[in-house]
């Protein structure tokens, strides 16, 4: 039997119409909560973006930290003289090398570098730390020193690619561009991923901060420390409605283009980026409004420090504290040119180290402070790296060459625990000899720190699976608070 929900008259009566919308009224609300809510790509799913590919997605688990800061130490510092004291260096300075040596860069090898600077202990926990690094000395007790990194590669550039996208090649997602992808952003007037350039493109250049195959959205966006700090920010229409009736002419000729091309991927990402630049507008000019800062913050943070190269990683310090604050998910600080050819002392050991130590030492160590003092410390996973480190032999009378074979790292902040160190590398500070840790591992529990599982965020691409940590890679579990 039919049954007619109409009265006699044709009309619906009320408990009739709430009869057949009911489940209607539902799903509405059922998506608006799903829409704020996207899950993290699974190892099937699509690259291509939603309608905003900033937007907050949820985490596989519960995260201890929301946003990352690395900062990169390009060129590769030297572990001995810098956080994984060797007092066998010192005692046979001068001696040949006391273990077989591996080929290196130049092959240009002498004998055992015992090194200029003297370690002390720091903080409660006793922390060794190189006469090098006194104000970021004074942050011991937040500091996890890993001492037993190792590398594939001892060549800048594909150091640099490994050590940013988990591949000795160009052409892999960074990642931050992976984070972003998988997390989006707090804030959607901002990139998701902003590299801070102090002056200095590593070996390897933009490549190190691409997006890869992933959508243009989540490639790295640089920014300077200077005011302004990407260029044209300043809109050349003289009003934000002539602009607006621009962007949207843009957009309908994009939507167009998508409609014609039937690639969604790069079309969207287009709009998104043209609509984000928009944004930036106005978020970009309060960002750089520093003299807000109080004059002891700025003086802390070092800009005010008589050495020019202070003061720039110092502006790169508080802006990328303003910039998680503000809720950007991924800030990488690049280092100043201290005219000493980054970290990478081949000679001019003392020169070097002292004045790139000089530079970021100051703002490190205020970071640390201010972010604890914010509050901020505990949600902001830190991560102070080079691409490798150091020979403990000579290469000429004064240089170090390159060495992947163990060398040093730390985190802070961000759900690891402070006032330790963790693995070891041999009494040369040659090779890593206990629980060596992989570029690979460092990349998994950067992402389970930020609530992600790293086997499960992946992207079907030339068909496979990709992911950062490929097929490798596990969780530091012994350093987790």
């Amino acid at each position: 039997m039919k049954h007619d929900l109409r009265t006699q008259n044709g009309a619906m009566s009320r408990r009739q119409m709430l009869t057949r919308c009911s489940n209607g009224f539902g799903s509405v609300a059922l998506l608006t909560l799903l829409a704020n809510q996207r899950p993290l790509v699974s190892a099937r799913a699509s690259a291509l973006p939603p309608s905003n590919p900033l937007a907050p997605r949820a985490p596989h688990h519960p995260p201890r930290a929301k946003h990352v800061i690395m900062l990169y130490m390009d060129g590769g510092p030297a572990q001995m003289d810098t956080f994984d004291p060797k007092p066998r260096l010192k005692k046979e300075h001068g001696k040949p090398f006391g273990l077989k040596m591996e080929p290196t860069q130049f092959n240009n090898n002498g004998n055992t570098f015992g090194g200029y600077w003297d370690f002390k202990k720091y903080g409660q926990s006793g922390v060794e730390i190189s006469d090098l690094f006194p104000n970021v000395a004074k942050q011991a007790d937040e500091l996890c020193v890993i001492r037993s990194m190792v590398s594939e590669f001892s060549e800048h550039t594909n150091g640099n690619y490994f050590l940013h996208t988990g591949l000795g090649l160009s052409g892999r997602p960074s990642a931050g561009a992976w984070v972003t992808y998988g997390l989006g952003s707090e804030n959607e007037n901002l990139p998701g991923f902003v590299v801070l350039n102090g002056g200095l493109t590593p070996p390897g250049g933009l490549d190190c901060f691409s997006n890869g195959f992933l959508p243009a959205a989540y490639q790295g966006s640089f920014f300077r420390p200077t005011d302004p700090p990407v260029a044209n920010i300043a809109p050349r229409e003289r009003t934000q409605r002539l602009q607006r009736s621009k962007m949207n002419l843009l957009e309908a000729l994009d939507q167009t283009s998508l409609k014609r091309l039937g690639r969604p991927g790069s079309v969207e990402s287009a709009i998104s980026n043209y609509e984000l630049a928009f944004r930036m507008q106005t978020a970009v000019p309060e960002l750089m409004e520093l003299d807000r800062e109080s004059a002891s913050t700025r003086k802390m943070y070092g800009l005010e420090s008589t050495f020019e190269h202070t003061r720039t990683f110092g502006r790169e310090c508080l802006l990328a504290r303003r910039l998680v604050e503000r809720g950007v998910r991924f800030v990488e600080l690049t280092c100043p040119n201290v005219g000493a050819d980054r970290w990478d002392q081949h000679g001019g050991l003392k020169r070097g180290h002292t004045r790139n130590a000089l530079a970021v030492d100051q703002p490190i160590g205020a970071l640390l402070a201010d972010l604890r003092g914010r509050g901020l410390l505990e949600e902001t996973l830190i991560i102070w790296c080079g691409e490798f480190g150091r020979t403990p032999f000579s290469q000429g009378s004064d240089g170090r060459d390159h060495n992947p074979f163990g060398f040093t790292i730390w985190m802070a902040g961000g759900g690891v625990k402070g006032g330790m160190t963790y693995g070891a590398t041999d009494e040369y500070g040659y090779k890593a000899v206990e629980n060596r840790v992989e570029i690979y591992d460092l990349h998994a529990t950067m992402l389970h720190l930020l609530g992600i599982d790293h086997t499960r965020l992946t992207v079907r691409f030339s068909g496979r699976d990709m992911r950062l940590t490929d097929v490798h890679g596990h969780v530091l579990e012994e350093i987790l608070a």
